[in-house]
């Protein structure tokens, strides 16, 4: 007779129970009352379709949804158009001050996308710098930074670097033995990289379109401030959400839902895309960037400089224009130092409420990552599996959608949350885990078993021996990905306007307020401030993990 299998009752059976009633609760429980609350009637409470029938039956509503999809689409070409080929030109080519032109595009990235648009706003809307020299130099009215053009612009130059470090990364595995034996038989440069580098890479640049494409689909700050009457998905759920607070959020799950199964649908696909063009490739001769000389090298190096500084002109802009007089909306001759002191008189709250809310979600995010990647690979079962496919979760669901479920969730007692610092943090733990799980989770492939075993030999408890051994061992691949996620907590928007009070308040929101309200100014120092720790977290992380680049 076989005997019957019993879970161990230890320390790790504890930690993954814990871990499972955690994300029961704070994930799978509040996508479960966003669903309920999506089939469910304003009124009467009862089962019914009509939200969704109302998003479909109403051109107002299901257009948001091609604006959506049109603005997603476009972005991801255009991003895979100017990232794919930079990351080309700049592995295989030498270009002067890579490691500047690499540091800088990481920090065009990891910054908030509204601050683009607000520097842009800045720069050329309709009373902007741009738009006013170019009127009354040359009588010339340039193009409006407001509605589809302005967004694209925005999140192209902002999401473009996702693909340039996936595509670079790519690139250190190809073989230059391949490309040479292309040449040697007569094959063109053009040619070569049509037919060998770009079949090879393609995997790669799908899995950072996905990306792009996420992104932009759950982007909420960008079009809420240059939009103007091209809405988006969600602006739509945030303008439905915050109109029916009063009691009928129906309606705002419903439009929720359906972001949710189309973010589903494409995350799905796109894995099993890659998945059926993936394969492993080892470079013993990784490609050697060779010199170009005359006019190519010329241009090369002119395009490349260009597109970098159209990336970090929001950085530029706000920092300076913190140090401008103000008066009103409108910036004046000469500095000052008066949006600083503003910031740090009045509007010292939401600095100090982003770093206090950001240093608990990163510790919690910290042991979370380890324990979860070490039951995932070391103590597999059904269970695990389960918790590891949960985890993927947060790369699909929107900002917005993930306020709003905690908000339905937790809205009434026992579990009143919703206006406290907690479902903040919350939030922040549950979007942002996955940057860290994943390098805990890279880390610990790469030590060996055996070293825990060693020290259960001599005597160590298998609990002791995770946290003498395994766990200082896994430190640096878990902080540079904390780093990663610490960035990211302190940029968030999406999440946090609409779960934030008075109290509550961050620096992300509070830029985005200040934006709303026309003072440009403290909207200006505090992007200057946030900018400035993005910074600071982006060289710590170069000194923990000793890279000079991120890979993602």
């Amino acid at each position: 007779m076989e005997k019957k299998k019993h879970f161990k009752v230890d320390f790790w059976f504890v930690i993954t129970l814990v871990i499972v009633i955690v994300f029961a609760l704070f994930l799978v429980y509040p996508l479960f009352s966003l669903f309920a609350n999506g089939f469910k009637d304003a009124d009467t409470q009862t089962f019914t379709m009509n939200n969704f029938l109302k998003f479909f039956q109403k051109k107002y509503y299901y257009r948001t949804l091609w604006h959506s999809f049109l603005v997603t689409t476009c972005t991801t070409i255009l991003a895979v158009g100017i990232g794919a080929p930079l990351a080309y030109f700049t592995t295989v080519y030498k270009v002067k001050c890579k490691g500047l032109i690499d540091i800088l595009i990481i920090l065009s990235m990891l910054s908030p996308p509204f601050i683009g648009a607000y520097s842009w706003i800045v720069l050329g809307g309709r009373s902007g710098v741009i738009t006013k020299f170019f009127a009354s130099t040359f009588g010339i009215e340039t193009p409006s930074v407001y509605g589809f053009g302005g967004i694209l612009l925005v999140l192209t130059l902002k999401l473009y670097p996702y693909i340039y470090l996936y595509t670079k990364g790519a690139l250190k595995k190809v073989d230059a033995s391949l490309g040479e034996a292309a040449e040697s038989l007569g094959c063109s440069s053009v040619r070569k990289v049509a037919t060998i580098i770009l079949p090879l890479i393609t995997p790669t640049i799908l899995a950072g379109s996905l990306l792009v494409f996420m992104n932009a689909l759950a982007d909420f700050g960008t079009p809420m401030l240059i939009g103007e009457g091209y809405t988006v998905m969600p602006v739509l759920i945030y303008n439905e959400f915050i109109s029916e607070l009063g009691g009928k959020a129906n309606f705002a799950a419903a439009l929720a839902v359906i972001l949710v199964i189309i973010t589903g649908i494409m995350f799905l696909a796109q894995k099993y895309v890659v998945n059926k063009k993936s394969f492993t490739m080892s470079s013993l001769r990784p490609i050697q960037a060779k010199r170009l000389r005359g006019g190519k090298n010329i241009l090369l190096h002119i395009g490349i400089f260009i597109v970098v500084f159209l990336s970090i002109i929001p950085q530029v802009t706000v920092i300076y224009t913190s140090f401008k007089v103000t008066k009103g909306s409108m910036f004046a001759k000469g500095f000052s130092l008066k949006s600083y002191q503003s910031i740090f008189g009045d509007l010292g709250k939401p600095i100090l409420n982003t770093y206090k809310f950001g240093l608990i979600a990163i510790i919690s995010i910290i042991l979370l990552a380890m324990f979860i990647a070490y039951i995932t690979t070391r103590k597999k079962s059904w269970l695990t599996n389960i918790i590891d496919s949960i985890t993927m979760f947060p790369y699909i669901i929107p900002g917005s959608v993930l306020g709003i479920t905690l908000l339905l969730a937790f809205n009434k007692k026992p579990m009143l949350l919703s206006g406290t610092a907690v479902i903040m943090i919350i939030a922040f733990v549950v979007r942002r885990l996955p940057y860290t799980l994943r390098s805990s989770a890279a880390i610990l492939y790469q030590i060996s078993p055996s070293m825990e075993e060693a020290g259960i030999s001599l005597g160590d408890s298998p609990l002791k021996t995770f946290f003498k051994v395994t766990a200082v061992m896994m430190l640096p691949g878990v902080m540079s990905g904390a780093i990663l996620s610490w960035i990211t907590i302190i940029n968030e928007l999406s999440a946090s306007v609409i779960l934030y009070t008075g109290n509550t308040k961050t620096m992300s929101v509070a830029i985005y307020t200040e934006v709303i309200r026309a003072s440009y100014g403290t909207a200006a120092a505090l992007a200057s401030i946030l900018t400035l720790t993005t910074i600071i977290s982006l060289l710590i992380f170069f000194k923990i993990s000793g890279k000079k680049e991120i890979s993602i």
